[in-house]
């Protein structure tokens, strides 16, 4: 089951939250999509396959789209409104993201850990690059992983010809987050399934 909505914060956020069949879910997992100009959104199979996974386990998620471009700071700020969002309607949220939206689920989940008034259960990453943008406004996944204080996992692909996730790798294994190396592309062909299975096995009994 899967319902429209709206995030509010001053861009135009909008999101779809699916939810089990026949449970009233308490966790959510909030999905960010990749690179939004190079055709990202909430519909990408990657997010929607984690999306079955997680509502096969009971768990809700809410897949949603960035507002207006912004080279990344923006898109981070869509991020933390659409957590916020979750976490006024459920008891315990986490954060998931691909590519991109892997590196963004990361920089939120370091900015989370220094509100104390923010409850992230848990975070995790698909193929994440280790850096969006440059200069001041640059959002540094490798950064980001330092300073996260809940349960963190890494999941990348062996042949990725696109992002070099291993910077963000390194410091995870370092940190003690789950890794896991597939052997796919940065696409996850054929393997988009057992990615999804591997992220809401990780979410589940965290969230």
């Amino acid at each position: 089951m899967s319902e429209h909505v709206v995030v509010p914060g001053g861009r135009d956020v909008r999101g779809s939250l699916d939810e089990p069949a026949g449970v009233e879910p308490t966790a959510c997992v909030v999905a960010c999509p990749p690179h939004p100009q190079l055709g990202g959104s909430r519909s990408d199979r990657r997010l929607t396959a984690v999306a079955d996974a997680l509502t096969d386990r009971g768990i809700a998620c809410l897949r949603f789209d960035y507002g207006e471009w912004d080279d990344g700071p923006g898109e981070l700020r869509d991020t933390r409104a659409a957590f916020d969002w979750a976490g006024e309607r459920f008891g315990s949220t986490a954060l998931f993201g691909y590519s991109f939206g892997g590196c963004l689920a990361l920089a939120a989940a370091a900015d989370l850990a220094d509100d104390d008034g923010a409850q992230l259960a848990a975070v995790s990453a698909l193929a994440p690059p280790p850096r969006i943008g440059d200069g001041s406004g640059a959002v540094d996944a490798v950064a980001a992983v330092e300073r996260i204080d809940c349960p963190g996992q890494v999941v990348f692909g062996s042949r990725d010809e696109t992002v070099d996730a291993r910077p963000v790798v390194e410091r995870a294994r370092d940190r003690g987050f789950a890794v896991t190396e597939l052997a796919a592309d940065h696409h996850f062909v054929g393997q988009a399934g057992k990615a999804a299975r591997l992220v809401a096995a990780f979410f589940e009994g965290r969230v």
